[in-house]
């Protein structure tokens, strides 16, 4: 088969077309024909060597997310079937080695799930990573409910458009933030009932506009760094931040002040420990649930690259350029 691949960490350009064996199958996995994958903020970390734990053995096949059809499946598997379009967010890590970049990518059943049908195949490989994500960070650990005041960072990111949308499935009243007005704009279409625009307003000042001074019951931080500081302002009492991305050396003592609860999500856990993998393929059923009804859209930019072009769709997603998802399909597709 053929994969794109990197033997040494670097720029874009370090990515090569190469041929290889297609990976044999355990009793666990099925093998999929890869139809498309998107870009995530890890995949180009882990090209760059920023974060060289999370890279599969070199030649490494990077890349998570992945949609496609099923060609073969392992003796132990009964939820998939030849043939059936799937999604999921699968290898390209140390304990998951085969990425999506490949022609064939073998994947632990358990962490798939059947396709929407309502979707591509493009826009389907825009969901599994940052659809987990949000649905760790917003209801497996925060549990938010009806009526509850729910703020979101980043209303067109990858991870923050899906967090927009799960808030305003679950009845939360949903305030997201983003740069622009047209940014805001597209916020409002996925489901938020309030907009801030981060450039112009301090946090105090959409704080009492928003929910009257009080603060959010619940702020889900999808940038990471610095941005956890303005979510903790932005809480109430005893309320509870999420984040993606904890800045090193994280001072306790504003949560303190203000008793709240602070949840960090990790979606890799279940990849690279192989802890909770099932979960994994039961939140993308019920995510295509969503999809199906209306309820959940994915946002993929404009852009179009194919594998061929992998190394300009790094570059494109590391200059964050675009709006929503960078997908990249199959030469073949």
């Amino acid at each position: 088969m053929t994969a794109w691949v990197l033997d040494d960490f670097g720029g874009p350009e370090v990515f090569e077309r190469r041929e290889r064996p297609v990976p044999e199958l355990n009793d666990r996995e099925i093998l999929v024909d890869v139809r498309a994958t998107s870009v995530n903020p890890v995949d180009y970390k882990v090209r760059r060597g920023d974060a060289p734990s999370l890279c599969p053995p070199r030649p490494a096949t990077l890349h998570g997310d992945v949609a496609g059809r099923v060609v073969a499946v392992g003796d132990a598997v009964d939820a998939f079937d030849t043939g059936d379009a799937v999604y999921g967010c699968a290898g390209g890590y140390p304990n998951a080695p085969h990425g999506a970049l490949a022609d064939y990518m073998p994947c632990d059943a358990r962490l798939m799930a059947p396709m929407p049908q309502s979707l591509s195949f493009r826009q389907a490989a825009a969901l599994p990573l940052v659809t987990l994500t949000a649905w760790e960070g917003l209801r497996d650990k925060g549990d938010v409910s009806a009526g509850e005041e729910v703020l979101v960072h980043g209303a067109t990111g990858g991870v923050g458009h899906i967090g927009v949308q799960l808030a305003a499935a679950q009845g939360c009243t949903v305030t997201a933030t983003a740069s622009s007005q047209k940014k805001l704009e597209v916020g409002a279409e996925l489901g938020a009932d309030r907009g801030v625009n981060y450039e112009t307003e301090d946090v105090a000042d959409y704080v009492d506009r928003c929910t009257e001074g009080r603060g959010f019951d619940f702020v889900f931080d999808t940038v990471g760094g610095a941005n956890l500081d303005r979510s903790v302002a932005a809480a109430r009492l005893n309320g509870a931040v999420a984040t993606v991305n904890p800045q090193s050396g994280v001072d306790l003592g504003p949560l303190y002040s203000k008793g709240l609860s602070l949840h960090l999500v990790s979606m890799l856990i279940p990849m690279l420990h192989d802890v909770g993998r099932a979960h994994h393929g039961e939140i993308l059923r019920a995510g295509a649930t969503l999809v199906d009804e209306g309820a959940l859209t994915p946002l993929v930019d404009d852009r179009r690259f194919t594998f061929d072009e992998i190394g300009d769709a790094h570059a494109y997603a590391e200059a964050k350029q675009q709006i929503g998802k960078v997908a990249v399909t199959h030469p073949d597709a």
